[in-house]
């Protein structure tokens, strides 16, 4: 079958045999002209360029918000996830009875380490415990009390790629008054996501991994009966209701804008652009397929040589990612990639292809590994 992402517009398959996807998508090749024309426009600089600048950053919003379900105006853009998860939080008075910030601990330390730090504004973090390769839903959803102010779930794990069923379990976070926050960064553009059927009262992700896009992009989704009661403390002109007015700026803005903060990131959000427009013409239903396809050839190979699959086997249960385990697996990470293989290592070697990568692609990384792992032995 073929790959459902043209493989000619990821000049990294070129080079090497490229399964590195949950650390670092490959970048689209229409980023090349976005360069250049970033780079013509500060050469013969006019200020009416910033207008430009903040359609293309608008459009990017908006084909986002289309990507994930969401409605108009419930998607902000920033550096990265925990800026925007930091500000999240300043719109949260922990000190009326709802205190409590519930991540797991298979959630990647961006999360606890922010809720340590609302620890001296009354928040309390209390990390669920989870089996090493899985989150159990029904222990999770049972770990939920009244006085929980936030339940931060990963969609995927980032060491494992186990999925959350963020539907079940958010049912029951709601149940208890909590707000839901979902850390897709390791599901959006390998698992088709919908924020509306998830029942999330906010969703965060990145542009540079499964999304083929930019470093310095990340972006928020906030359920739209909620926007109008949020005032972040950590904010900036931008989020007021006329920013390009220049005047001073006494409202907030109507939409989910008022969670930016200063001057827009502009130039990853147009490198990020190329990447998610092919995502859209493939479409996520052929994406997830054929990494269902590819995952699963990683999983039996992996059985057949003895290897640990720490990812749950269920199509339901996983995402784009396998993590494998033995002995001298960092070793071998280092020693595949030095022979053209790039996968990474967290815990346990992770394996991610993505749309562009093909079944013949997984027999010669697998062929290598065990073969760099015979040579550890």
């Amino acid at each position: 079958m073929n790959p459902p992402l043209d493989r000619r517009f990821f000049p990294v398959v070129e080079r090497c045999i490229y399964l590195n996807n949950n650390s670092t998508g490959a970048i689209h090749a229409g980023a090349q002209s976005v360069l250049q024309r970033y780079y013509e426009t500060l050469c013969d600089w006019r200020d009416d360029a910033v207008e430009s600048w903040w359609s293309e950053l608008q459009a990017y919003r908006t084909e986002l918000e289309g990507f994930i379900g969401a409605p108009s105006g419930t998607v902000v853009t920033d550096a990265n996830l925990s800026t925007l998860m930091g500000r999240l939080l300043t719109c949260v008075d922990f000190n009326r009875g709802r205190e409590k910030i519930l991540p797991t601990d298979l959630a990647f330390p961006t999360i606890p380490f922010i809720a340590r730090a609302f620890r001296r504004y009354g928040a309390k973090l209390v990390s669920v415990k989870t089996d090493v390769s899985s989150i159990d839903d029904i222990q999770l959803a049972e770990s939920f009390v009244v006085n929980t102010a936030i339940v931060c779930l990963s969609h995927a794990s980032f060491t494992t790629g186990s999925l959350t069923d963020i539907r079940f379990v958010a049912e029951r976070a709601h149940a208890v008054g909590a707000w839901v926050v979902i850390d897709a960064y390791q599901s959006l553009g390998i698992v088709p996501v919908d924020v509306e059927a998830l029942d999330c009262d906010f969703l965060l992700g990145g542009a540079h991994k499964w999304l083929c896009g930019s470093f310095e992009m990340g972006f928020l989704y906030a359920r739209k009966e909620l926007i109008p009661s949020l005032e972040p403390a950590a904010t900036g002109w931008i989020a007021g209701d006329n920013p390009l007015s220049f005047s001073d700026q006494i409202a907030w803005a109507p939409d989910a804008r008022r969670l930016e903060a200063g001057t827009p990131l502009i130039l990853p959000a147009m490198l990020s652009r190329p990447g998610l427009a092919a995502l859209r013409s493939a479409g996520m239903g052929k994406v997830r397929q054929h990494s269902l396809d590819l995952t699963l050839q990683i999983m039996n190979r992996a059985e057949q040589d003895d290897l640990e699959v720490l990812t749950p086997r269920p199509s339901t249960k996983r995402a784009g990612t396998v993590a494998v385990q033995f002995p001298n697996a960092e070793t071998a990470c280092a020693r595949l990639a030095a022979k053209g293989f790039v996968v990474s290592y967290r815990g346990a070697l992770r394996i991610a292809p993505h749309g562009y990568n093909t079944s013949e692609e997984i027999d010669q990384f697998m062929d290598a590994l065990i073969d760099v792992r015979k040579e550890l032995e």
